[in-house]
């Protein structure tokens, strides 16, 4: 897949293609769908499939501060953009004079004159150019203009609920993992290098990897979870069976939020200090407790790694 970033990208003699549009955060059930389409159409009309996004989130240089939290690194994303038959990832820099680029504007410089669209697919919800005046029906009225045609793909979801990233992360940010992940489509991962702890997990038995969370990752709730600890991108990654603690660890007075992974059955000579990894969530086991002494905590902590070998005996990788 080819990864350009800016217009200025494109490269010389750039023909026609099929561009999809959005942010694709968490590249959800939803997000699979329209892609999807837009691949599909693209290889029936011999073209390649494009997915246009952007960086940083537009709401933070709309509304400074309101950044969200992220479900999928840039990364991430890009691998499973990737995955899906996605031919040209094309980020392009979201800037204060960008988001004042009208509807028009925006289809005549981005679609028409860089990209050469020959066909769009976006979500029947989908908004565009200052104060997201455009719309579908505006965007379809100025591809018949250019040349091009435009696709509304409907909204996708259970008999619950609509899959979208904010959806996806209320699920994450209340700890259900499970209907994270049932949305997603696989479990929820967040990134981050392995850094130095406290080391007292080490002296009681109990190592963990402290991940610092990459910023604006979308760090579940508080509290233990069954999981995995991700090392290597792709298909190829080797994925660890993992307790994963989420706190402050109010049993030694913690002030500060963290993430901490013990591999089970960890080879004695594992070392992943300084490491990108990847934490995947795939159950919540309990809250986060304070106990009275160590040795409660131990016990705790046996329970916790006994209960999630059930857990991930129940879900094997892939």
């Amino acid at each position: 897949m080819q990864r350009w970033r800016g217009l200025d990208s494109t490269p010389a003699g750039w023909g026609r293609c099929v561009v999809t549009i959005g942010m694709f955060d968490g590249v959800h059930r939803g997000h699979q769908k329209t892609i999807g389409r837009a691949v599909d159409k693209a290889r029936a009309a011999g073209l390649p499939a494009a997915v246009l996004t952007f960086d940083p989130h537009p709401s933070e240089v709309v509304r400074p501060g309101s950044h969200p939290p992220m479900l999928t690194s840039r990364q991430y994303k890009a691998e499973l953009l990737e995955a899906l038959g996605v031919d040209v990832l094309c980020v392009l820099p979201f800037t204060v004079d960008f988001s004042r680029l009208g509807p028009d504007e925006f289809v005549h410089t981005v679609l028409v004159e860089h990209l050469h669209a020959a066909h769009v697919v976006v979500g029947e919800n989908f908004r565009y150019g200052h104060k997201a005046a455009g719309d579908v029906e505006a965007l379809a009225a100025a591809g018949r203009r250019f040349g091009f045609s435009v696709e509304g793909a409907p909204l996708q979801g259970s008999d619950e609920t609509t899959w979208s990233s904010t959806y996806v992360r209320s699920c994450v940010d209340a700890g259900d993992v499970v209907a994270a992940a049932a949305a997603l489509g696989r479990e929820h991962r967040i990134e981050g290098v392995v850094v130095r702890g406290d080391r007292r997990g080490r002296e009681i038995g109990y190592p963990t990897a402290n991940v610092e969370p990459l910023p604006w990752s979308a760090v579940p709730a508080d509290g233990v979870y069954a999981g995995r600890l991700v090392r290597g991108r792709g298909p190829a990654a080797e994925q660890l069976p993992a307790a994963i603690s989420i706190g402050t660890n109010p049993t030694f007075a913690g002030r500060e939020r963290r993430v901490e992974a013990y591999v089970l059955d960890a080879d004695p000579g594992l070392d992943v200090y300084g490491e990108h990894v990847g934490v995947a969530f795939t159950e919540r086991l309990r809250d986060t407790l304070r106990f009275d002494d160590v040795a409660h905590l131990v016990a705790q902590m046996d329970r916790d790694v006994e209960r999630t070998r059930e857990v991930l005996a129940a879900h094997p990788i892939g």
